[in-house]
């Protein structure tokens, strides 16, 4: 018998795309219309970063480029970043904040890398990337070149996590493919019959990169010596996470037509790659597939981090559940995650409880890479739906096909999405980067009248000053919740810093717990709901009293 929560989930959970109307003006570029090379299908990153600190997360996304520029050497499109107004709308802050970008922008990752109570940005590009170092006053200026992250290849994703334990952010870097946009390959690959661009199989996989932050605002590449360097790939999408519990973040990349990596930290500075080992390489019958987003959350309940990977279409995108000892095992289809993800080719995701309900659900953004599709009965169309995913708290997942409205159900071909209660109504809203075309920016208009929550914004002191690998645990009446703050996941994305928990029906919270970097741990008792808190490390847990007005 379905509980009430359910059945209020099952009939009301829904989003309204408002990006028109919160004045998100904007629209992405990213080559010709016919998608000719690999560089014109893949970009569209998007990352939610409070830059001004007053408590409201902003939005940046990032742009494309066309290609005859690309091929003068300039790029007159911009990325934008937009201010939140407080009042559901958004103001276009680029040209002031100066992080509009020089190149042909691929993903974003925020955290405060050097540790000065600021948010900074990086920029994944084609081309050198860019390290904008928030200025404290709405003003950031590009240090990448000084400060040795620069990297001049065509990077895809990026992440913060402090994995030496020093206090001090380090930064992963994902690079996909060697590529020469003056002497591309020719369009001349075949995918069902048609005539496509060609990529990434044929092409040459790019290595990807470990910066150990030097503390004074530069990095040192110690890919060889982390241990990291295993073998160049197709790198997509990347997450840090602590996969066994054991205090300190492990590393998880997706790769493209490749096996996926998963990195173990052994706290001394040093990885190791287990990936097959801990059967999240391949899917369950040991096959690749081609890994895009990345999230983790504890979907179930248990106590440990699960991972969900995004995939290319005729196959499906992969839940791996995290047995505790190690090992993960696909559980996709005994999930009922399968069969609806078979038609999409997805991108971003990640797990949240976006109906209060104390259980994270997923989203993914979906979107083809080959217009040609349209043309031909292949059974996929370019332009594609995005997908909700009810978690019915029992292992199982239920697509709820009319979550989206008011615009939001229209197919695109979407990128990164992150997430962020952007509104501070106490539910997660979704930001998405769609691929040429204008941004969504989906409200959760859903059933969370009824159900409590909690959102808590974290300040390390030991630890790195964005809380970044802080593990956050609540317990209530009726189970224990978990999370952690991450610095970079989905693809080429990155969500609010700020924890949040859905609540359901119930009251205080019994415990809040945090386990901090530095490996201190907090415990607070009898938390209220319904209310935003914020703690620096060490410290008290405070209530934060969200201010409306500008």
């Amino acid at each position: 018998m379905l509980s009430l929560w359910l059945v209020l989930s099952l009939s009301t959970i829904r989003f309204t795309d408002v990006a028109e109307t919160a004045g998100l003006e904007f629209r992405h570029f990213s080559g010709n219309p016919e998608k000719k090379y690999l560089l014109e299908v893949d970009g569209g990153g998007i990352a939610w970063i409070d830059y001004d600190r007053d408590g409201w997360p902003d939005l940046y996304l990032v742009n494309g480029g066309r290609w005859q520029e690309l091929l003068a050497g300039k790029r007159t499109v911009s990325n934008a970043l937009f201010r939140n107004n407080r009042d559901g709308t958004f103001s276009d802050v680029t040209a002031r904040a100066r992080v509009g970008g020089n190149h042909w922008g691929m993903g974003a990752a925020v955290a405060d890398y050097d540790n000065d109570g600021w948010p900074d940005l990086y920029v994944c590009n084609y081309g050198p990337n860019a390290l904008f170092r928030n200025n404290g006053d709405g003003t950031f200026t590009d240090v990448a070149s000084e400060s040795g992250t620069g990297d001049s290849r065509w990077g895809s994703s990026a992440a913060f996590a402090d994995y030496d334990g020093d206090g001090r952010l380090d930064l992963y870097l994902t690079n996909y493919v060697k590529f020469d946009h003056l002497r591309p390959p020719a369009p001349s690959c075949g995918y069902r019959g048609i005539q496509v661009a060609c990529g990434p199989q044929g092409l040459t996989p790019d290595g990807d990169v470990l910066y150990r932050n030097n503390g004074d605002g530069t990095f040192t590449d110690v890919t060889s010596g982390a241990g990291v360097a295993v073998r160049p790939a197709f790198g997509l999408g990347v997450l840090w996470f602590d996969s066994d519990n054991d205090g300190d973040p492990d590393l998880y990349v997706a790769n493209d037509s490749m096996g996926n990596f998963l990195f173990l930290n052994h706290g001394d500075g040093t990885f190791q790659e287990v990936g097959l080992l801990s059967s999240v390489a391949y899917d369950e019958d040991g096959k690749e597939q081609a890994g895009m987003g990345v999230a983790a959350g504890d979907y179930d309940r248990d106590g440990h981090f699960d991972l969900y990977v995004t995939n290319f279409s005729d196959d499906y995108n992969t839940l791996y559940r995290n047995l505790g000892n190690g090992f993960f095992r696909d559980v996709t289809y005994a999930a009922d995650l399968g069969t609806a993800t078979w038609p999409f080719l997805a991108w971003g995701t990640g797990f949240a409880d976006f109906d209060n309900d104390e259980w994270e659900d997923l989203f993914v953004s979906n979107g083809h890479i080959y217009p040609q599709v349209d043309d031909y009965e292949t059974g996929s169309t370019y332009l594609e739906r995005n997908q909700f995913f009810l978690n019915l708290g029992n292992g199982k997942f239920q697509e709820i096909k009319g979550a989206f409205r008011g615009g939001g159900e229209r197919p695109r071909s979407s990128r990164g999405s992150a997430f962020a209660d952007y509104d501070n109504d106490g539910d997660l809203d979704i930001g998405i980067n769609n691929l040429d075309r204008a941004p969504s920016l989906l409200r959760n208009d859903g059933p969370q009248s009824a159900r409590h929550w909690l959102i808590l914004a974290l300040e390390g002191v030991r630890s790195n000053r964005s809380a970044i690998g802080a593990r956050v645990t609540m317990e209530t009446g009726t189970g224990r919740q978990m999370r952690e703050v991450s610095g970079g996941s989905s693809y080429q994305a990155s969500n609010d810093l700020r924890v949040h928990f859905g609540l359901a029906s119930a009251g205080p919270v019994r415990l809040l717990m945090v386990r901090w970097p530095s490996g201190e741990v907090q415990r607070f008792q009898d938390v209220g709901a319904d209310r935003h808190y914020r703690l620096r490390e060490g410290g008290e847990l405070q209530p934060f009293i969200i201010d409306r007005r500008d």
